[in-house]
């Protein structure tokens, strides 16, 4: 591939060349469709929310894989089911060829049926997210991932290039958030009409196709309520009673948004623990813009002197870091810590790399009793080392476990 600036194009053309099939999941207006558009001869696009193509495909499926057997990308896929079974036939005729086909889909939850129900084991996945904070900005990707990965962070920090992004451009890009198309324009009044015509498609488009019997006001009302909740610690009872519907219908709202990847799950760290955990997950927005569009946060200003200031940052570093480590193929999981005294680390990385503890802070100066949380997981769990990401300039370490990671660094 050629002609794209994202953090996961070589890792797409690594897939490429090991697996029959890749698949790109991802929110919609996330950059799956323009990320086919920018594929080089001999590739073909085939958008099955186009008329013309979704019939000439769903006329006889078998025959068009026979007509295209290589360099085929398939945009929206999960609308014509027949394709899965087809595209099996059509990888094992040639099971040794690799890099034939692309399929993207925005639904999660109807993709990955089908794709676990007829293509596994001959197809890789990457989800495809809004733009990290320096593509946003079409800046070189960070090589901080990289560095986790190997497990040398510790060693190594030193030797990651300064960022060419400064304070204001942050700033802007966290209120703003990542969406591509939002990006282009830089027009207040586009980006509120755009968030408002997205937030209903997703709505009216998305969820309803996919759970045609789920209550849209109920839904509705529950989008609104994830504003408040963002970054906070989840109770499905409470919840529940808020909105006047059962815990196990409040939990399947979650998992709702959480598999159409407008939020982030993020479960709670138990292993191993000598203190009482509190066992209730955390959870996120996953897009900073779309949070401050639906708590009616429209200026900077205005989200620094909101309630809500602290976990809409601390959420957007992140999914910074989570899109960051999917963007390279890492293996990994997240966490969330939190003790019933009150100890609390914002993230747990688990890993190829081990285990590394991250806090965010908004803060420029930071003294190590802030850090006490992290500074006993550290200990605790024996962990080669952590990190802090801050507004604070300076890259380099706090103690001798825990380095300092400015914002511009991701």
């Amino acid at each position: 591939m050629q002609g794209m600036d994202r953090c996961f194009t070589a890792y797409l053309n690594e897939l490429l060349t090991l697996f029959p099939c890749v698949a790109l999941t991802g929110v919609r207006q996330s950059g799956k469709t323009t990320t086919l558009n920018h594929l080089q001869k001999p590739w073909q696009v085939f958008d099955c929310e186009r008329r013309s193509d979704y019939e000439l495909i769903a006329r006889d499926p078998d025959l068009f894989f026979r007509l295209n057997p290589d360099y085929i990308a398939l945009d929206e896929a999960q609308l014509l089911p027949e394709i899965f079974p087809a595209l099996r036939v059509a990888i094992d005729a040639d099971r040794q060829k690799m890099g034939r086909f692309i399929i993207t889909g925005s639904s999660s939850p109807e993709l990955i049926r089908e794709i676990s129900e007829s293509l596994s084991g001959r197809v890789a996945m990457i989800e495809v997210s809004p733009f990290m904070m320096r593509e946003a900005f079409m800046q070189s990707c960070s090589e901080l991932y990289n560095i986790i990965q190997s497990g040398a962070l510790l060693a190594d920090y030193q030797t990651l290039d300064s960022p060419k992004t400064n304070l204001q451009e942050h700033h802007d890009y966290w209120l703003r958030g990542g969406y591509p198309e939002l990006r282009v324009k830089n027009n207040q009044r586009f980006d509120k009409l755009w968030m408002q015509s997205y937030t209903k498609t997703y709505l009216d488009r998305d969820i309803l196709r996919l759970f045609p019997n789920l209550q849209r006001q109920k839904y509705q009302l529950f989008l609104q309520m994830l504003a408040q909740l963002s970054g906070s610690i989840i109770n499905y009872s409470d919840i529940a009673r808020t909105l006047g519907v059962s815990a196990p219908t409040i939990r399947e709202y979650f998992n709702i948004a959480d598999g159409t990847f407008v939020w982030r799950h993020i479960s709670p760290y138990e292993k191993n623990a000598t203190k009482r955990i509190v066992k209730h997950p955390k959870g996120y927005l996953r897009d900073s813009g779309l949070l401050h569009y639906l708590l009616h946060l429209y200026k900077l200003n205005d989200v620094l002197s909101h309630p809500q200031m602290g976990h809409s940052w601390e959420s957007m570093i992140i999914e910074n870091l989570i899109r960051g480590l999917n963007s390279i193929g890492c293996s990994f999981d997240y966490f969330h810590y939190r003790t019933s005294a009150g100890a609390e680390v914002d993230l747990i990385l688990e890993g190829e790399f081990g285990l590394l503890p991250v806090e965010v802070k908004y803060k420029q100066t930071i003294t190590l009793r802030e850090l006490k949380g992290i500074r006993n997981f550290i200990k605790e769990y024996q962990c080669p080392y952590g990190i802090v990401i801050s507004n604070n300039e300076r890259l380099g370490l706090i103690d001798d476990k825990l380095i300092n990671i400015p914002f511009g660094y991701l």
